[in-house]
């Protein structure tokens, strides 16, 4: 079973596939996306955080458990938690996913402006809309 492969929705920088890869996974099945009612919001790292009416952006792939593991195992990322969640594909159709947010939202007074930036380039890399990547800034 830890073999079988999951989707899981990334938002932040794992959104580029070679991070990913250089993180020991395997990304496959590669797909844009977003999850109604809920808004990023970027501290030191990004999360999702409820909001009505907004939708946040990122990718699908498809994970085996053990891989999304080790990648939620990296010093930092241990304070991510799943959530189900159910990603628009911009296709159209629907896909249940695991998502993993902080247990706290950042401080409002938090910002990593570098993490913004880079998160903007992997955005636009990814062609999302261009209102929604200058809303990183």
């Amino acid at each position: 079973m830890r073999d079988r492969r999951i989707d899981v929705f990334f938002y932040g920088l794992y959104m580029d596939a070679s991070i990913l890869t250089e993180a020991g996974a395997t990304p496959e099945n590669p797909r844009r996306a977003y999850v109604a009612d809920f808004a990023l919001r970027i501290g030191q790292r990004a999360t999702l955080v409820p909001s009505r009416q907004t939708r946040a952006f990122g990718m699908l792939y498809a994970l085996t458990q053990s891989e999304v593991e080790r990648l939620y195992a990296a010093p930092g990322l241990d304070q991510y938690q799943p959530e189900a969640v159910l990603a628009q594909q911009l296709d159209g159709s629907i896909a249940a996913a695991l998502c993993y947010n902080l247990r706290e939202a950042p401080r409002a007074d938090e910002r990593n402006c570098e993490y913004a930036l880079r998160l903007q380039s992997v955005l636009r890399s990814l062609e999302f809309p261009g209102d929604y990547v200058a809303s990183i800034g």
